[in-house]
């Protein structure tokens, strides 16, 4: 500009360009230039290139690749048409050529403007490994209030889906007019000529709860942006990585527990861009929401299962048992962290049974209480004695005591049960069934089976009145000498 100026004051370019310091011919460039447009005068001129020759080629490959073709592919059809140039003057011209393509074809977006109690957005995620077990994140967004629920779960199975929706709604304390998904095979069951063809169960759900189901464009995230980012940030904050430092999850109980955790964090902050916290929006945006049915969607309530003859269910190639009344009948089963809830349809609505922990094929979980007539455990059963004659009525009605003698003595091999038996039934008729029973018991806990074991047994009853300790006939408790003695012998 000094130069432009003193040009000006003397109208000459030798003058000004003693003024200036420098070069006539500088001034006369600089003038020139301004008098024929202006411009950078210290813009470079474009020099020509080997490449010049080839940039149509370049762009023919860069439009119909769609701005994917790589720069090596490209310099190899160039050098094959006889560019001798290097891979780095190709490398420029791609680049360049990309640029120009995409600036032409650059996708633009309408600001959308939501209006509350209208649209619920909802997305899966992955969550963190607990036990070495995948887990599932289902996060929801709210499109006016900007109010965002995560909610963990093992699977993304079509029972999940429809009960994390029904969590979801209730959570927010209403049902919006329309909910926008992904085409997950849940939601879409396929496409015909580009129109999606809902999942039924997903239809029926949605009729139960008074929404409408929509799915967005295939491959097209942007459609439904603000449950991706809920994604993103849940994802980031809660799934252990070396940027955020966060530690494994013990259990599926913490990763509940942080999830929750995460959601009141971040809707009681202020959204970016309304400035106001999404659960402060949220107490407005309920006016404007649907009210909720009393009972969930029976899909909400898990699979459904047959109760057999054994009273269990199969779940995942595992065998559940259920309590009594329900055999033949329609449950449901789904899975509420690691554990598997078990419900029923009764009189008053749906129910839950039972519930037990997850477990692997092979390991059937069946509970003993479900099972009250039956001994518990994989033991044999023990024998119940029932009479068959009045001689085995006689000897069975004297007691509990006569009951385990019979057991213990049967199994113990003894000889001449019903001689002895009937020998307790004289006893009981002269001394009392109490005290025979009493003594029954006695010699079925010591093993004492003899033909003169019982009558002893009484006798000590009828002088000491009480027993110490049972002592058991066997090679610890025995009158004969050992030989420990002649052991230290010479020691």
């Amino acid at each position: 500009m000094e130069i432009l100026e003193a040009c000006d004051l003397t109208g000459c370019a030798h003058s000004a360009g003693q003024l200036a310091g420098c070069d006539p011919k500088t001034v006369q460039r600089y003038v020139a230039r301004r008098d024929a447009g202006g411009g950078d005068p210290f813009a470079r001129a474009v020099r020509p290139k080997l490449i010049d020759a080839f940039l149509p080629k370049v762009e023919e490959l860069v439009e119909a690749s769609k701005g994917k073709v790589r720069a090596d592919k490209v310099h190899e059809r160039l050098v094959a048409l006889g560019f001798a140039g290097t891979q780095r003057t190709t490398r420029r011209a791609v680049a360049a050529a990309k640029s120009a393509w995409r600036a032409g074809r650059r996708r633009t977006y309408r600001p959308w403007v939501p209006e509350p109690g209208l649209w619920l957005q909802f997305d899966w995620g992955d969550g963190p490994r607990i036990g070495g077990r995948k887990t599932s994140l289902f996060c929801a967004w709210l499109s006016w209030s900007r109010f965002r629920v995560v909610i963990p779960t093992w699977d993304q199975t079509l029972g999940s889906l429809i009960a994390c929706m029904d969590a979801t709604l209730r959570r927010i304390g209403g049902a919006p007019t329309y909910l926008l998904g992904d085409n997950a095979r849940t939601v879409t069951v396929e496409h015909v000529a580009g129109v999606a063809v809902r999942h039924p169960m997903v239809v029926a759900a949605g009729r139960h709860y008074g929404v409408t189901v929509h799915t967005c464009e295939p491959f097209d995230p942007e459609s439904k942006g603000g449950v991706e980012a809920t994604v993103k940030v849940a994802k980031a904050d809660l799934v252990p990585t070396e940027a955020n430092l966060r530690g494994e999850y013990g259990s599926f109980a913490e990763l509940a527990a942080a999830c929750e955790a995460w959601c009141e964090h971040i809707n009681a902050r202020p959204h970016r861009e309304t400035g106001v916290a999404p659960v402060e929006r949220l107490a407005v945006e309920r006016g404007r929401l649907h009210v909720l049915p009393a009972s969930p969607h029976t899909a909400a309530l898990g699979e459904e299962r047959l109760v057999g003859d054994d009273q269990t269910v199969r779940f995942g190639s595992v065998r559940y048992s259920t309590p009594p009344g329900h055999v033949d009948t329609r449950v449901w089963c789904r899975v509420v962290g690691d554990e598997l809830a078990i419900v029923a349809m009764g009189p008053a609505g749906t129910v839950e049974i039972a519930r037990h922990a997850l477990s692997t094929p092979g390991n059937p979980r069946i509970l003993d209480v479900h099972y009250p007539h039956h001994p518990g455990g994989n033991h044999p059963r023990p024998p119940r004695p029932r009479a068959r004659s009045k001689a085995e009525a006689d000897f069975l009605a004297i007691g509990d005591g006569a009951h385990q003698w019979l057991i213990e003595a049967a199994a113990t091999g003894v000889v001449r049960v019903r001689a002895k038996m009937a020998r307790a039934v004289e006893f009981a008729t002269i001394l009392g069934a109490a005290r025979v029973d009493q003594a029954l018991g006695l010699a079925a806990a010591a093993g004492r089976f003899d033909e003169h074991d019982l009558g002893s047994i009484l006798d000590h009853l009828d002088r000491r009145g009480a027993t110490g300790d049972l002592v058991h006939a066997d090679e610890t408790h025995s009158a004969q000498p050992g030989t420990s003695g002649w052991g230290r012998f010479g020691r």
